[in-house]
């Protein structure tokens, strides 16, 4: 597969033959497989407080004995573990504590802050972001994946290096992209209704994936720059997404497969 290699300021060089990864089967299932399996591994581990609902004086039944003292013999009241408010001789006024169903108490079957792994072939996970690679040199992709992209780029897109500033990078990537350059940057914005309030304010698009080499240092406000060493599979995925990657970028793959 040929691409068009781009110069710093967004003009055609020359065309280069792209790695092998890039004409790889598009295998739609286990990317989808992959990115579910990919979604338990950076899950945060989340819990209650160890002891949230334990730190009362409550512990342990009230005995029912006669002749015990602090005993509930003869008063009508379940065996729930109660705290001692106050007493007046052998009159106590307890509240219940400690145990699910009393107020305060610890929580009847709360997380226990374990992160389970969903396991996935190494074979399938290497096809899965072959396959994701490849789908961003897949105009069939890239058009189903933007509804509102009307003509698809050159795709993917190859610059021979990055420009340091960050305006000579959104004047090249403009020569680059051309008509889809409003799909380039993110966009966040205010969603509308009830979601704003249920922990999902804003809503924004991915924008562009950068794609370099190990050892380029690129630093861009609005845009997604990631070495190819550290790629994943939730980088591509929905697949089909505008990328860019560098000529060393390329060479690295190259030297991989």
């Amino acid at each position: 597969m040929k691409a068009t290699l781009y110069s710093q300021d967004g003009k055609k060089k020359s065309e280069i033959s792209l790695p092998a990864v890039f004409d790889s089967y598009i295998r739609e299932d286990l990317v989808a497989k992959s990115f579910e399996a990919e979604k338990f591994l950076y899950m945060q581990p989340y819990s209650t407080y160890e002891e949230a609902g334990k730190r009362h004086s409550a512990s342990g039944t009230i005995s029912h004995k006669r002749h015990e003292w602090k005993g509930h013999y003869g008063k009508g009241i379940s065996r729930t573990p109660r705290k001692t408010m106050y007493r007046r001789g052998t009159q106590f006024f307890w509240v219940g504590a400690e145990v699910s169903h009393t107020r305060g108490g610890r929580a009847a079957h709360p997380p226990e802050g374990i992160n389970r792994i969903r396991k996935i072939n190494s074979k399938e996970r290497i096809i899965a972001l072959n396959s994701g690679l490849a789908s961003t040199a897949s105009v069939d992709h890239v058009k189903k994946r933007y509804s509102t992209l009307k003509d698809a780029p050159s795709v993917p897109a190859v610059i021979e290096s990055l420009p340091a500033k960050t305006k000579d990078m959104l004047t090249t990537l403009k020569a680059v992209f051309g008509s889809a350059f409003s799909l380039v940057l993110k966009k966040k914005q205010v969603r509308s209704g009830k979601g704003k309030r249920r922990g999902r304010k804003y809503k924004s698009n991915a924008g562009l994936l950068i794609v370099t080499g190990k050892e380029e240092k690129v630093k861009v406000s609005g845009l997604d720059v990631k070495p190819f060493n550290k790629i994943r599979i939730a980088d591509v995925y929905p697949l089909g997404r505008l990328t860019l990657y560098t000529k060393k970028a390329l060479d690295e793959m190259e030297a991989k497969k």
